[in-house]
């Protein structure tokens, strides 16, 4: 190919790859579902461009290219948190966003590098490397310093075949399998058209071919009950509760507070299912601030009626400081369950050091919150232990696992609670949902979601959307959960383990690979 077209390449799979991961437009596909083939032929083009670059450095510059363009296209809602709700100026929001995605574009670009210096002329050897050192980018990208893996390829995933692997490798795994047929594809595009690269004739890619078929089209041949690991542990009714309650009056003394107190009260007071659900910061006041009574006839009225009912509150005092926290109230018990977040999102819920200037630009209280400890216990509801999870915090599957070390007391329900009205009603939305069914795959579980503004749901063990609300308005979602027992490989190994097992698989195959070119 021509060089300009090499270096167009990178930017056409940047945005493919952002479509593979949410549809973005309101036409000729469904708005807002991932599209694995999009995302599939995204990685096959950056494999092009890589395979096409005449040096380690070229490489590794349209991996960045690439990866700066997919981030920042599906990072576009942090604009509107930032500047329409956050009250930063516009340039410096825009700035704000696209450097992000240039800094995590990094990790992606040492990995292409890597893979042009190591195994370019390769096949098979060299599709897999390619796959394990793009999960390793994902890998740091989704854990080093906090971690931010929203948008990984995984989630491209959810409703096509690699689907599949989800219970055994997770989201990572799935996304390297992805990568590694993408490298496939290029490699055999190139071949069967008499293409050269800078380092010569590629070699046969015929078996590195057959593999990505038997990984797309094997799924498709094997029952779906040779997949499944849990187990029916009963159902129950649910209501889950979307307040519709707009960002920029949610915490407002005269209009977002009063409302969210009234309806809220009166839809928890109100409900009849064995369990109730109210979403992230639902009563938006400290226990402190509620307006006097507010709070006795509210706990009263929970213990009273015999269901489970749990919902979001800010906690603690300007001493002690303060937790994004969950409060449940299960029959049977007598003390009030509470999960603290332990995953806090940075400049929304803590300030890192030395950027306290930064969120000073940004209009949002409560700032800076304690972290609740990792691997808090499940709320118990008769036969069933239910997960809670607060917003972004379904975005780490391995922090999940680790309530699964135990399996006597593993969850049988996972429940997030969230506030996505700092995005709007964009892809945002649509983007965390399905990170929600990536969970419910990995761990054989339902997944309950209670938000603000959407996406409210009910998600079943195999992933699939069962219920939803409208996204923005007010509603009430009612439905059935079969609650599921029982562990997939992803929780026994990530609950023991965390990522390490895919961190080694990767640095073996890359410690080989450099110790063959060496020889």
């Amino acid at each position: 190919m021509r060089p300009s077209a090499q270096l167009l390449m990178p930017l056409l799979a940047g945005v493919l790859h952002a479509a593979g991961v949410a549809w973005p437009f309101r036409f000729l596909l469904d708005y807002g579902q991932p599209q694995w083939a999009l995302h599939l032929l995204s990685m096959a083009l950056l494999a092009g461009a890589l395979l096409g670059a005449s040096s380690a450095r070229q490489a590794a510059l349209r991996a960045w290219v690439f990866t700066t363009v997919y981030l920042g296209c599906t990072f576009g809602w942090l604009f509107t948190a930032m500047h329409t709700y956050g009250g930063m100026p516009a340039p410096l929001a825009a700035l704000a966003e696209w450097l992000l995605a240039g800094l995590l574009a990094v990790y992606f670009a040492v990995a292409g590098g890597l893979w042009w210096r190591l195994a370019r002329r390769g096949a098979f050897s060299g599709a897999i490397l390619f796959g394990l050192l793009w999960m390793m980018a994902e890998l740091a990208r989704g854990t080093w310093l906090t971690g931010f893996g929203w948008g990984a390829g995984g989630y491209a995933h959810v409703n096509g075949p690699l689907a599949f692997f989800a219970p055994w490798l997770g989201s990572y795994g799935v996304g390297a399998f992805a990568a590694f047929i993408g490298m496939a594809a290029a490699q055999s595009f190139m071949r069967a058209m008499g293409r050269r690269t800078p380092a010569g004739e590629l070699p046969s890619a015929k078996r590195v071919l057959q593999t990505s078929l038997v990984l797309l089209l094997g799924p498709l041949c094997i029952p779906a009950a040779w997949n499944q690991w849990t187990a029916d542990a009963g159902s129950f009714s649910v209501t889950l509760l979307q307040g519709g309650i707009a960002q920029d009056e949610k915490f407002e003394q005269s209009s977002g507070v009063p409302q969210a107190l009234s309806w809220y009260q009166a839809q928890l007071l109100g409900a009849t299912t064995d369990l109730v659900v109210a979403p992230e910061t639902a009563v938006p006041l400290l226990l402190q601030e509620l307006p006097a009574g507010y709070w006795d006839r509210l706990s009263t009225g929970l213990r009273s009626q015999g269901h489970a009912a749990m919902f979001g509150m800010p906690l603690g005092n300007s001493q002690q400081g303060f937790t994004n926290s969950v409060i449940g109230f299960m029959p049977g018990q007598t003390q009030i369950q509470r999960y603290d977040k332990h995953h806090l999102v940075p400049f929304g819920e803590f300030i890192p050091p030395l950027f306290r200037w930064f969120t000073n630009l940004m209009h949002i209280p409560l700032g800076d919150f304690n972290r609740g400890p990792l691997g808090q216990v499940s709320f118990p509801m008769r036969s069933q232990r239910l997960a809670v999870h607060i917003c972004y915090e379904d975005l780490f599957g391995e922090e999940l696992a680790t309530r699964f070390v135990d399996p006597a007391s593993a969850p049988t329900v996972l429940v997030n609670v969230s506030n996505l009205a700092w995005f709007g009603n964009g892809l945002a939305i649509e983007q965390h949902l399905s990170i929600a069914r990536m969970r419910a795959l990995e761990f054989g579980l339902p997944v309950l979601r209670a938000t603000n503004t959407g996406a409210t749901a009910i998600i079943a063990h195999t992933g699939v959307v069962q219920a939803q609300l409208p996204y923005g308005p007010a509603g009430v979602l009612q439905g059935q959960v079969q609650g599921r027992s029982g562990l997939t490989p992803f929780a026994r190994w990530a609950a023991r383990w965390g990522l390490w097992p895919l961190w080694l698989a990767g640095l073996t195959v890359l410690s080989w690979a450099a110790l063959t070119r060496r020889r």
